[in-house]
């Protein structure tokens, strides 16, 4: 499956939780923007389906947490990139 089919396949998804839930689609775009990726959608649709959130505001928050917790991970993986390229100049020299 193409990339930007899967996109809009789990986008999809997301928009009629959010609807099922009893908020407007609109939300469910929004979120389904700022998240991005496919694997952070499914995440937040796993939260809807198990939590089922009463309002807009615990929706946004975990998105916003998702956000955050990617937004750490890509910090950690360059940190790491950045450790092994310098440990390898002091191993090798220039």
């Amino acid at each position: 499956m193409p990339a930007n089919a899967e996109w809009n396949k789990t986008k999809d998804r997301l928009v009629e939780e959010v609807a099922a839930l009893g908020f407007p689609k609109e939300l469910g775009e929004m979120v389904a923007k700022n998240l991005g990726s496919p694997k952070a959608m499914e995440r937040m649709i796993s939260y809807l389906s198990y939590v089922k959130p009463n309002t807009a505001e615990l929706i946004v928050d975990e998105m916003l947490a998702i956000c955050s917790d990617i937004d750490a991970w890509r910090d950690k993986k360059e940190s790491l990139e950045a450790n092994a390229k310098y440990n390898e100049i002091l191993n090798n020299g220039l």
